[in-house]
């Protein structure tokens, strides 16, 4: 396959489900994916934690791969969630969306037992040996129960399909022990919403970002403010899009990403059950964020 760079403002898309039906929206996903890559978007991240990943059966995963794929007509990379307890699963996984035609993967590890930091290692080597595409690191032991130590990222950043990784603690000083060690052999997006300008000052190649699903416009950007060295002008607009982050921590992430988009225009329904929709002040108070910094 044809390797794509991965780099700049890369949107967590939402999985619109017709609740009744259980069947993917494919006409608002396919409408939202078109949008953000005409606003300037450099990719398409669908099954992340904002798709509702853990939530979806296998066919309605394919369902939504196959829909962003040919939204994007190879314009930007398309880079889904694989979510596996597994090596065989993860591999299965991979394989099927690499067919469908997506440029790599972002690679969720989850537990239910305690895992060393060998098995680990071994879970990301084995699955990164067996496929074609590149994969990207998550690090989110938050909500994964897996932390992927520096000392981790750095071991797997011998691997030359493991080319990225994603940090969603939020902890710069693990970023600059990974680029001070691991160099160029892995490149760093950021994950998390308050740090993505600290991120690329410390030499990250983009973020893949919440915010850019609603406010792609601010989200570029803060990207291109970086790389002509404008700190200044971004820190300003950093700051600006923190209400986003303090309305992210306040909500479910995917609830939250939803009536955004509803709210604009999309009809991308409530969260998928048993994560509760939002109620009316709820939606004010994201509609009143989302004005603020659309002004901008």
């Amino acid at each position: 396959m044809i390797r794509k760079e991965f780099h700049g403002i890369i949107p967590y898309l939402v999985s619109p489900v017709n609740q009744k039906t259980g069947q993917i929206k494919t006409d608002v996903l396919k409408q939202l994916s078109q949008d953000l890559i005409e606003k300037g978007v450099h990719g398409l991240s669908p099954l992340g934690s904002t798709g509702e990943v853990h939530y979806l059966t296998r066919e309605q995963k394919i369902e939504v791969v196959q829909t962003v794929v040919d939204a994007a007509r190879g314009r930007v990379p398309v880079i889904p969630g694989v979510s596996a307890y597994t090596i065989s699963d993860a591999i299965t996984q991979i394989n099927e969306f690499v067919e469908i035609g997506v440029d790599g993967v972002v690679l969720i590890l989850n537990t239910y037992f305690p895992l060393s930091k060998t098995a680990i290692i071994h879970f990301f080597s084995t699955v990164a040996k067996a496929v074609k595409c590149p994969i990207v690191l998550y690090n989110n032991p938050k909500f994964s129960g897996v932390d992927l130590t520096p000392e981790i990222i750095i071991k797997l950043s011998e691997e030359p399909n493991i080319q990225y990784v994603k940090d969603a603690t939020g902890v710069t000083g693990r970023l600059v022990s990974i680029i001070n060690q691991a160099g160029d052999k892995i490149k760093i997006f950021s994950a998390s919403a308050h740090i993505p300008l600290f991120v690329f000052q410390l030499g990250g190649v983009g973020w893949m970002s919440g915010p850019a699903c609603l406010l792609p416009k601010q989200s570029i950007d803060l990207y291109n403010f970086a790389n002509s060295n404008q700190w200044l002008e971004g820190l300003d607009l950093q700051k600006r899009l923190w209400q986003v982050n303090e309305i992210f921590q306040k909500y479910t992430l995917a609830a939250c990403i939803k009536t955004g988009l509803e709210i604009q225009g999309y009809e991308v329904g409530g969260p998928i059950p048993p994560l509760s929709p939002l109620n009316t002040d709820d939606k004010l108070t994201i509609k009143k964020v989302l004005d603020t910094i659309s002004r901008y």
